[in-house]
């Protein structure tokens, strides 16, 4: 029995010793030092460049469509079709256009007889004066109902109201629309008064202002460059796209090959500058769309890893536009190797 008890305390003892020297060992492991370039942070004054991409479209576009509902009779334009102001485009089906006028005009007839005759009575003394203008507010009533019917039957025929193009054809003939349906779509793109609808983010737009110049390409002219200038700026964000929608006005005298729903790339040069940064693209970590992460440092001894907004790239420059104020060294060599909080040495 005592000698069993002498083995447990000196296996006892036996481990308390390897763990003190594995302790030992762990505190002696001195911790790894990363070897990095830096450079120093200074904010700049930059002329920025806006890049940003929407399709051709002109400042007229209609929906046109038909007061009164109806069938379709005939519609005489198909999609791309040129078309000239006052040029008929669609009908409907006049048969019941057509039988509301009759009526009316015969309600017409009858009230004015019924007034002719409350006259005549009038003066013989046979009616009083209130069945007398009794007859001459019919007389009116049905004067109005005829006009109303007669400008429906106007409206049943679709006219172009601009010298263009038919953009798109909602219907076909036999199609029973409603009223305000639309029937079809077309622009005035005869003036050649065209613009791009381009989207650019909340921290582009506040750079940019009405006027701005800019210049357009498209891959289906690629020989061709058209000036343009910043035509609208909207005061609300799209719903549809979640990005402010800015239209760029095409200002040259030939802007022939262009149509509508054509993709187009502009390179948009605010007037005001801003102040950023411009760093190396290799100092750039993890990007994604317009935010990514670089690593810095201020006491030149510890890294940290921060997030920073970026403006654009260009070529091998990063235009990173907020994230730097309180930061004074970027590191743009092992930063590979380096984790939030890592230890550096600075090389020479």
């Amino acid at each position: 029995m005592q000698h069993i008890s002498q083995l447990i305390i000196a296996a006892t003892f036996t481990i308390f010793i390897v763990s003190c020297k594995q302790k030992t060992q762990e505190k002696s492991i001195p911790e790894e030092v990363i070897p990095v370039n830096i450079v120093p942070l200074q904010q700049q004054s930059l002329q920025q460049i806006i890049y940003a991409s929407g399709q051709f479209t002109t400042n007229d576009e209609s929906n046109l469509s038909f007061k009164n509902g109806g069938i379709i009779h005939k519609i005489y334009v198909k999609e791309g079709d040129a078309v000239s102001k006052g040029q008929l485009l669609a009908t409907l089906d006049l048969t019941e256009v057509n039988t509301v006028t009759q009526q009316a005009s015969i309600s017409l007839q009858k009230a004015q007889r019924d007034y002719d005759r409350a006259v005549r009575l009038y003066r013989d003394s046979v009616s009083t004066l209130e069945q007398m203008q009794n007859a001459k507010t019919s007389l009116e009533i049905a004067r109005q109902q005829t006009v109303n019917a007669n400008y429906n039957q106007s409206t049943a025929e679709l006219r172009a109201t601009q010298s263009g193009y038919v953009l798109q054809k909602f219907v076909n003939d036999g199609q029973v629309v409603g009223a305000g349906t639309p029937v079809l779509q077309i622009n005035g793109a005869a003036n050649r008064d065209w613009i791009l609808k381009v989207g650019v983010s909340d921290n582009q737009w506040t750079h940019i202002v009405l006027g701005d110049k800019a210049t357009i390409t498209t891959d289906a002219l690629p020989n061709q460059v058209f000036p343009a200038v910043v035509y609208k700026k909207p005061e609300g964000i799209d719903p549809a796209s979640g990005t402010f929608v800015l239209q760029l006005k095409l200002n040259g005298a030939d802007n022939k090959g262009i149509a509508s729903g054509l993709f187009g790339k502009a390179e948009i040069t605010p007037v005001q500058s801003i102040h950023a940064w411009s760093v190396p693209i290799e100092a750039l970590l993890d990007g994604d769309k317009n935010q990514g992460y670089v690593f810095v440092t201020n006491d030149m001894q510890k890294a940290q890893k921060i997030k920073v907004d970026i403006q654009h790239i260009d070529n091998k420059q990063v235009i990173i536009s907020s994230g730097l104020e309180n930061e004074k060294y970027l590191i743009v060599g092992g930063n590979a190797y380096l984790t939030d909080g890592s230890k550096i040495k600075v090389a020479k």
